[in-house]
């Protein structure tokens, strides 16, 4: 019998951009997809969401929940598919979109846009360490005077434990880190969501109103809840690529994403509003799980979840950064990139650190996020299934010339539509009616749908060859 001579295919490398990844090397099942996406947001970013959409009232948060996350993820589902047919990562697609040289702002605004999201999440874990070193060393926690210097130790900790679990083996180390954070999580949760209903009257909870100083229009509190689901939407494809069938690329991800969101943003908003109960006192700088936790009296173990948890979910944000990196840098190669972000990670998340305020950061941050992609995302998706007809040809990748360079490497329609969609986003934002019931993300979404359908039908296609 004959032995093939072309290369066995390396299960264990990360593939760059401008190369498909092959049916071999895709290692990702459908249980790992779930346990990736329920570990995304199964953090304690999605406690401190629920909590701040407290504002808006109780019942008001529940709504702003369960409608504007299954939506989000239902786009998410859209282009994960594009990601496993193509095989390629989420900022590599917009190449086909935006062209090859237009890919290069979407992709920088992305990689920005995942630092931060670690800058959120460490800043969060630094809160968790700063109530570890009060109860072993006597130190004052987070919002007690003298807590900066602390803070910034847990930022450099958690930091550090970041950049070991992402480097050692890329998509391989954070499937596996996520399963076990996963478990510690929903083992956490359940045990808040037990405090909090055998101490807290849960119809004294239902009855809460918040204070009107604080209040939140509902359009704002879908914002704030489309916007940190929409930040996961650009990390999709990263692992989509490598599924191995398509209802490992479009259900897995949503069931793994809603559920963990539903619960966990829930349990921020219950926990929270007990809080408020009990203290009298709504304040939004203080929704974040640790404050929680130690205002509950769930103590230290309670803490180290929150941290292993929360390093465990940067991992994706690393790991996603790199990779929109990489298609700017796609010879630097994808695991050299993925070093190189963790370590300017590190000084993105003393930021909020610096700023003293989380709340204001993570406000002025979500709408970075909605500023961005609820016009790019519609584009991704209408320009893969209305303009190309579900046919990237990934040849063309990096082809001068090719299919994807248009006008000197830019797809001017869909720079146009977008910036477009960015300019009603901030008239949005000042229509009340908007912001009183859809909210200025989904509101931008639906007008940059339109527009480049329109720009589309309207403006030939320029290719140079």
């Amino acid at each position: 019998m004959s032995q093939s001579n072309e290369p066995a295919v390396d299960i264990k490398r990360e593939y760059s951009v401008e190369e498909p990844v092959p049916q071999e090397a895709r290692h990702y099942g459908f249980w790992d997809m779930v346990f990736t996406w329920i570990g995304a947001n199964a953090n304690t970013s999605s406690w401190y969401t629920g909590g701040v959409v407290a504002a808006v009232g109780v019942l008001g948060g529940l709504a702003v929940i369960f409608v504007a996350n299954p939506i989000a993820y239902a786009v998410m589902a859209l282009i994960g598919f594009i990601g496993y047919k193509v095989g390629t990562t989420t900022m590599g697609l917009t190449r086909a979109s935006f062209g090859i040289r237009g890919s290069i702002l979407p992709s920088t605004l992305n990689a920005v846009q995942f630092v931060g999201w670690c800058s959120v999440n460490t800043f969060l874990a630094a809160i968790s360490m700063s109530y570890l070193f009060q109860m072993a060393f006597g130190w004052p926690a987070f919002g007690e005077e003298g807590s900066a210097g602390n803070m910034i130790l847990g930022v450099l900790i958690c930091s550090v434990l970041q950049i070991l679990m992402v480097a050692i083996s890329g998509s391989h180390s954070i499937k596996i880190a996520e399963r076990v954070a996963t478990i510690l999580l929903v083992v956490l949760t359940v045990w808040e969501t037990v405090v909090i209903l055998k101490n807290f009257d849960i119809a004294t909870i239902l009855a809460w109103t918040p204070p009107a100083d604080v209040r939140m229009p509902f359009g704002a509190a879908m914002d704030v809840m489309v916007a940190f689901s929409f930040g996961w939407i650009p990390a999709i494809c990263e692992f989509t690529r490598y599924t191995k069938n398509k209802s490992s690329a479009i259900a897995a991800p949503m069931i793994g994403a809603n559920v963990a969101l539903f619960w966990f943003a829930i349990v921020g908003l219950l926990g929270v509003v007990a809080m408020a109960t009990e203290t009298g006192t709504f304040d939004p700088n203080m929704s974040d799980p640790s404050t929680i936790m130690a205002t509950l009296g769930l103590g230290w173990v309670a803490m180290i979840i929150l941290i292993v948890a929360t390093c465990t979910t940067n991992c994706i944000n690393i790991y996603a950064s790199s990779m929109s990196l990489n298609n700017l840098f796609p010879r630097v190669g994808a695991k050299k990139m993925i070093l190189i972000v963790a370590v300017i990670t590190v000084a993105g998340s003393l930021v909020p650190v610096a700023i003293g305020s989380l709340v204001d950061y993570f406000m002025v941050f979500l709408s970075y996020v909605g500023l961005i992609f609820a016009p790019l995302l519609p584009i991704i998706i209408l320009d893969y299934y209305v303009v190309k007809k579900r046919d990237y040809d990934w040849s063309h990748a990096a082809k001068v010339g090719g299919k994807y360079w248009y006008s000197g490497g830019v797809n001017w329609r869909a720079i146009a539509s977008w910036a477009i969609g960015v300019v009603f986003y901030f008239v949005a934002m000042n229509i009340d009616f908007i912001m009183n019931s859809l909210g200025a993300i989904y509101a931008t979404v639906i007008v940059t749908a339109v527009v480049y359908l329109i720009v589309v039908k309207v403006a030939p296609e320029k290719i140079e060859h």
